[in-house]
């Protein structure tokens, strides 16, 4: 008579593919904390050139106090170098400047001066680079330009050679420009309410009545409008 059999190993279960990929996953990495928030960053203001900070408080910035430690006239070529720094000023626009930031007069035309001789303040220069730049880019004709420069401060000698490097023909070459641009969107309006507004929109760019007038009229017979009657001023 045999004995009692032992009893058989028991063999592990395999778990199921699912199973094994859960278990192998990592555990995920707890949330970041969010970000501290960056301190507020200085900005130059683009006409004194002063250094502020968003809470408005001038003990504030480092750089003002060293600009308020040097002499009068440290500061002032400081301040007049930081203004020309990518974009070109008159020099009443940089007298104006140090004006607000409190530089005597004497010190302010002393420094003005020496910018001048060295040609970092070129009001001809500027003048004849902004008529260039407003009547391709704009289509402002040259009493709108001559008016644009004396807010600037530019002498009216100045402003006249520049605005005389545009002659006649050139304006009305450039105020025909202009009048294409807007014709499509006045097709469909009564001929004299196209007059008037094409009429108007180059008498704001400082283009002369007569000129203008011509101009319009020009572009309305190409399109075949009447123009009878259109010669009076509008």
């Amino acid at each position: 008579m045999s004995g009692p059999r032992s009893p058989r190993p028991s063999r592990a279960r395999t778990p199921p593919a699912a199973a094994r990929t859960r278990r192998a996953r990592r555990p995920r990495p707890p949330p970041r904390s969010p970000r501290r928030p960056r301190p507020p960053r200085p900005r130059a203001d683009p006409v004194t050139g002063r250094t502020e900070w968003p809470d408005d408080s001038p003990d504030s910035s480092r750089a003002e106090k060293e600009l308020s430690s040097q002499d009068p006239a440290e500061r002032a070529r400081a301040i007049c170098l930081r203004l020309l720094t990518g974009t070109p000023r008159t020099r009443k626009q940089l007298a104006d400047a140090l004006r607000k930031r409190e530089i005597p007069d004497e010190i302010a035309e002393e420094v003005l001066s020496r910018f001048e001789d060295v040609g970092l303040i070129d009001d001809a220069a500027f003048a004849g680079a902004w008529v260039e730049s407003r009547h391709h880019g704009r289509g402002l004709a040259r009493r709108a330009l001559a008016r644009e420069l004396r807010t600037k401060g530019v002498d009216p000698t100045v402003i006249q050679e520049a605005v005389e490097r545009l002659d006649s023909d050139q304006e009305a070459a450039r105020a025909r420009e202009l009048v294409d641009r807007k014709l499509r969107a006045t097709r469909g309006l009564e001929r004299d309410r196209r007059l008037r507004r094409l009429a108007g929109m180059l008498a704001r760019k400082g283009y002369p009545e007569g000129m203008a007038l011509r101009v319009v009229r020009q572009a309305l017979e190409e399109e075949g409008e009447d123009t009878e009657g259109l010669d009076e001023p509008f």
